[in-house]
């Protein structure tokens, strides 16, 4: 049984996620400042900021600043020692996976020695998707709701089976995955699962690590039949309007991709950067972007844009 008074701060946006599915959104009483879905928990405390102001910078200035400050050893996020201490959590959820995503590993440790009484710990740091069902295990088993994770796995696998069901009969499509704009960025960790169940295959990408720098020559020489924009960070709109940078890029218009007018932006957010059940909706989106007489997309219409 779920404790009732269980006080939990989640750093990242997926682990918020995670929680509300288990049904603890009232025991949730901090956030990170990208938490933002559900709408609900816009209204919680907010104990994890942004260290950096990056809205008036370019995709490539943020990549640079981000580089430096990241190869600096210092965090892009500040964690708020005063209000987590008051809002006194039995249990923060972090990760010590990217620093651009959440506060590491190291800031959370030195947070919680400052904590009386200390809190548990969850780290999470995903790699696969199979990654983000344990952790979501975890979370149930830690919180008290277990049964009700182990339920939220099992239709996360046979949505994922319908779906590859049919697509592993057919011959993969070649897509380009692109996680970021300027500097190019492939896709990383669970992208090229996704891809691989929704029919995809992109050579470019990297499974289970983090997502690389890719010079442009090699997008042109890999010529994709479909590409993805889906800049970290960002929602369809914002992704639509980065993805016009690439319009300008040597051999933009021989791409295959966008003879065929298959270059789409899709809301990265949402979708595919957070580790968290909404991944099976971003299979199923790649899916019908992909494969569109196959796969009818019921999701929400700002889910994706063409770019051309």
């Amino acid at each position: 049984m779920t404790d009732k008074s269980l006080r939990i701060a989640s750093f990242l946006p997926a682990a918020t996620e995670m929680v509300c599915s288990l049904g603890l959104l009232d025991n949730l009483v901090g956030v990170s400042h990208e938490c933002d879905y559900p709408s609900e928990v816009k209204s919680k405390p907010v104990v994890v900021r942004c260290a950096m102001n990056l809205a008036s910078l370019s995709l490539d200035q943020i990549d640079k600043a981000v580089s430096e400050r990241v190869g600096k050893g210092e965090s892009v996020y500040a964690v708020d020692e005063a209000l987590l201490k008051k809002i006194s959590p039995d249990l923060i959820v972090t990760q010590n996976l990217c620093q651009v995503c959440a506060p590491s590993g190291n800031e959370a440790a030195q947070v919680m020695k400052t904590l009386i009484p200390k809190p548990e710990i969850i780290w999470q740091a995903p790699h696969s998707f199979e990654d983000v069902l344990s952790d979501l295990l975890l979370l149930g088993e830690k919180t008290g709701t277990r049964d009700k994770a182990e339920a939220l796995v099992v239709l996360a696998r046979q949505r994922i089976e319908k779906v590859f069901f049919i697509t592993e009969m057919l011959k993969p499509v070649k897509v380009f995955f692109m996680e970021w704009v300027d500097p190019i960025y492939c896709g990383g960790h669970w992208v090229p699962e996704m891809l691989k169940w929704a029919g995809g295959i992109d050579e470019l990408s990297k499974p289970g690590v983090d997502s690389v720098r890719v010079p442009w020559e090699e997008v042109v020489q890999f010529n994709p039949d479909v590409l993805i924009v889906s800049p970290c960070g960002y929602a369809m709109k914002g992704s639509l309007k980065q993805a016009e940078l690439l319009k300008s890029r040597l051999g933009w218009t021989d791409l295959a991709a966008v003879k065929n007018r298959r270059v789409y932006a899709v809301d990265g957010n949402s979708y595919f950067a957070r580790p968290g059940l909404r991944l099976v909706d971003g299979i199923e989106l790649l899916a019908h972007l992909i494969h569109p007489e196959l796969f009818e997309w019921k999701g929400p219409s700002e889910a994706f844009g063409s770019v051309l």
